[in-house]
Protein backbone atom coordinates (compact mmCIF):
# COMPACT_ATOMS: atom_id res chain seq x y z
CA UNK A 1 0.00 0.00 0.00
CA UNK A 2 1.40 3.25 -0.91
CA UNK A 3 2.22 6.15 2.04
CA UNK A 4 -0.60 8.30 0.83
CA UNK A 5 -3.10 5.54 0.40
CA UNK A 6 -2.04 4.79 4.16
CA UNK A 7 -2.49 7.87 5.34
CA UNK A 8 -5.38 8.63 3.72
CA UNK A 9 -7.09 4.93 5.15
CA UNK A 10 -5.82 6.14 8.65
CA UNK A 11 -7.19 9.70 8.54
CA UNK A 12 -9.79 8.65 11.81
CA UNK A 13 -6.66 7.35 13.85
CA UNK A 14 -6.45 9.19 16.91
CA UNK A 15 -2.31 8.54 16.51
CA UNK A 16 -0.03 8.93 17.06
CA UNK A 17 1.04 9.28 13.57
CA UNK A 18 4.29 9.91 12.61
CA UNK A 19 5.13 10.59 8.96
CA UNK A 20 8.63 10.15 7.86
CA UNK A 21 10.49 13.08 6.54
CA UNK A 22 11.56 12.55 2.15
CA UNK A 23 14.77 13.52 0.62
CA UNK A 24 14.60 15.16 -2.71
CA UNK A 25 17.15 15.59 -5.78
CA UNK A 26 18.39 19.21 -5.83
CA UNK A 27 16.27 21.53 -8.13
CA UNK A 28 13.17 19.12 -7.62
CA UNK A 29 9.69 20.21 -6.73
CA UNK A 30 8.13 18.49 -4.09
CA UNK A 31 4.47 18.36 -3.23
CA UNK A 32 3.34 15.49 -0.62
CA UNK A 33 -0.15 14.78 1.25
CA UNK A 34 0.88 14.24 4.76
CA UNK A 35 -2.47 13.61 6.39
CA UNK A 36 -5.87 14.10 5.07
CA UNK A 37 -8.54 14.19 8.40
CA UNK A 38 -12.36 14.82 8.14
CA UNK A 39 -14.26 16.55 11.15
CA UNK A 40 -16.52 18.99 9.84
CA UNK A 41 -14.55 20.74 7.37
CA UNK A 42 -12.19 18.51 5.29
CA UNK A 43 -8.52 18.72 6.14
CA UNK A 44 -5.44 18.41 4.33
CA UNK A 45 -1.91 18.41 5.12
CA UNK A 46 0.76 18.89 2.66
CA UNK A 47 3.90 19.09 2.83
CA UNK A 48 5.06 21.86 -0.35
CA UNK A 49 9.56 21.88 -1.24
CA UNK A 50 9.91 24.46 -4.23
CA UNK A 51 13.26 24.62 -5.18
CA UNK A 52 14.67 28.52 -6.27
CA UNK A 53 12.68 30.10 -9.10
CA UNK A 54 9.72 28.32 -9.15
CA UNK A 55 6.39 28.86 -9.59
CA UNK A 56 2.99 26.89 -8.95
CA UNK A 57 -0.62 28.79 -9.77
CA UNK A 58 -2.66 26.95 -7.52
CA UNK A 59 -6.01 25.60 -9.13
CA UNK A 60 -9.25 27.21 -7.47
CA UNK A 61 -11.04 24.54 -4.50
CA UNK A 62 -14.03 24.38 -3.72
CA UNK A 63 -16.11 27.11 -2.20
CA UNK A 64 -15.14 28.17 1.02
CA UNK A 65 -12.19 26.42 1.02
CA UNK A 66 -9.07 28.20 2.84
CA UNK A 67 -5.53 27.66 2.72
CA UNK A 68 -2.91 27.97 5.14
CA UNK A 69 0.49 28.25 4.71
CA UNK A 70 3.32 27.60 7.06
CA UNK A 71 6.97 28.33 5.70
CA UNK A 72 9.68 26.42 7.52
CA UNK A 73 12.57 27.44 5.56
CA UNK A 74 13.14 29.69 2.66
CA UNK A 75 10.87 32.57 1.27
CA UNK A 76 7.61 32.16 -0.53
CA UNK A 77 5.63 34.72 -2.38
CA UNK A 78 2.02 33.17 -2.54
CA UNK A 79 -1.38 33.79 -1.90
CA UNK A 80 -4.52 35.60 -4.09
CA UNK A 81 -3.28 35.57 -6.96
CA UNK A 82 -3.61 39.27 -7.37
CA UNK A 83 -2.17 39.97 -4.22
CA UNK A 84 -0.20 37.33 -3.21
CA UNK A 85 2.46 38.19 -0.12
CA UNK A 86 6.03 37.46 0.93
CA UNK A 87 6.70 35.05 3.50
CA UNK A 88 9.96 34.26 4.90
CA UNK A 89 10.29 31.26 7.49
CA UNK A 90 8.10 30.92 10.51
CA UNK A 91 5.26 33.48 8.59
CA UNK A 92 1.39 31.80 8.12
CA UNK A 93 -0.73 33.02 5.89
CA UNK A 94 -4.15 32.18 5.23
CA UNK A 95 -6.55 32.79 2.27
CA UNK A 96 -9.37 31.65 0.49
CA UNK A 97 -8.59 28.84 -1.90
CA UNK A 98 -11.38 29.10 -3.58
CA UNK A 99 -9.98 31.59 -5.89
CA UNK A 100 -6.60 31.24 -8.57
CA UNK A 101 -3.59 31.44 -6.07
CA UNK A 102 -0.04 31.65 -6.55
CA UNK A 103 2.83 30.26 -5.17
CA UNK A 104 6.20 31.94 -6.19
CA UNK A 105 9.87 31.34 -5.26
CA UNK A 106 12.31 33.76 -5.93
CA UNK A 107 16.29 33.59 -5.39
CA UNK A 108 16.28 30.80 -2.34
CA UNK A 109 14.35 27.18 -2.20
CA UNK A 110 11.17 26.88 0.56
CA UNK A 111 9.87 24.60 2.43
CA UNK A 112 6.32 24.65 3.78
CA UNK A 113 3.14 23.13 5.30
CA UNK A 114 0.22 23.25 3.27
CA UNK A 115 -3.45 22.75 5.20
CA UNK A 116 -6.49 23.15 3.18
CA UNK A 117 -10.01 23.27 4.72
CA UNK A 118 -12.39 22.52 2.92
CA UNK A 119 -16.60 22.17 3.80
CA UNK A 120 -17.32 18.70 3.48
CA UNK A 121 -20.46 17.92 1.36
CA UNK A 122 -23.75 16.71 3.72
Amino acid sequence: MSRSTDLLARDTDPGPVFVPGTDLADGELGRELLRHISSGDSLEIWRLRMPAGTRLDGVPHATRTVEHLLVSVGMLIAGPADNPTELRSGDLLAFAGDAPHVYRTDAEAADVTVVIASPTTG
